[in-house]
């Protein structure tokens, strides 16, 4: 039972900006540890999400400004983890299409301007599609798009071998039965809470870090944390505009 509060706990440490604290001898590096910590990830999300909801709330008389906070605080809460990994992939990418090495541009710890453009610009997509999504009060489907993006995150995990040492260590500890376990779990509670529509919005979110992981393997030749990151937002972002087409 500690390895699996350790892991939420990890989770909660690694994944968010949330004060967690642990002791010295704790091993964070144990397998049922970081096994825990991967199945706890997706509620990590739905922590964010709810936090976020009640920020708006508390905000709503502002209007758009207290729709903008809560979104960009939603960001904030992740400490933009996934955000950078957008500006990496598209140095990277850019650096390979010139013929670089892609994995020492995304290793680089300076920006490079086809970064910062990407960057700037999906931020700014990010934060309108979130905060019209709170301005029309779809609470739940929010809190399903933050649990389904990492839901997406470890099948992108289970799937592909990568050039990272501890997500490659993540990949060992991640087994096929216990992921397909919180999937069902996850699509049963979704389901009698939203009906189709979760079904719906989980199988986009799927398709769509499948297609981006795969087209970043292609352009780059690997795949990494950062492709992950930058796989979640993407999922985010489809998700939001999806939930805003089919239910306004």
């Amino acid at each position: 039972m500690n390895k699996i509060v350790l892991g939420a706990k990890f989770a909660l440490s690694y994944f968010t900006l949330l004060p967690i604290r642990f002791d010295k001898s704790d091993d964070l590096s144990h397998p049922r540890v970081l096994k825990s910590m991967l199945l706890s990830f997706p509620f990590v999300g739905v922590l964010l999400a709810v936090l976020t909801i009640v920020v708006f709330a508390a905000l709503e008389p502002l209007g758009w400004l207290g729709a903008i906070i809560a979104a960009v605080l939603y960001m904030v809460l992740y400490g933009f983890i996934h955000t950078e990994a957008v500006i990496d992939i598209a140095d990277a990418v850019h650096a390979a299409h010139s013929g670089k090495d892609a994995y020492e541009i995304i290793k680089d710890p300076t920006v490079g301007a086809m970064g910062v453009l990407y960057g700037m610009s999906f931020t700014l997509l990010k934060v309108a599609a979130l905060s019209s999504l709170l301005m029309h009060h779809l609470f739940l489907p929010f809190i399903a798009i933050a649990l389904i993006s990492r839901l997406s995150l470890l099948v992108l995990i289970r799937t592909y071998e990568f050039r990272s040492s501890f997500v490659t260590q993540l990949h060992a500890n991640l087994r096929t039965a216990p992921l397909v376990l919180l999937i069902a779990l996850c699509a049963g509670i979704g389901f009698y809470l939203l009906s189709w529509l979760f079904l719906v919005l989980f199988a986009a979110g799927v398709l769509t870090a499948l297609f981006l992981s795969y087209a970043a393997k292609k352009s780059l030749g690997f795949i990494n944390g950062d492709v992950l990151g930058m796989s979640l937002e993407g999922v985010e972002l489809v998700l939001i505009i999806t939930a805003l087409l089919t239910c306004r």
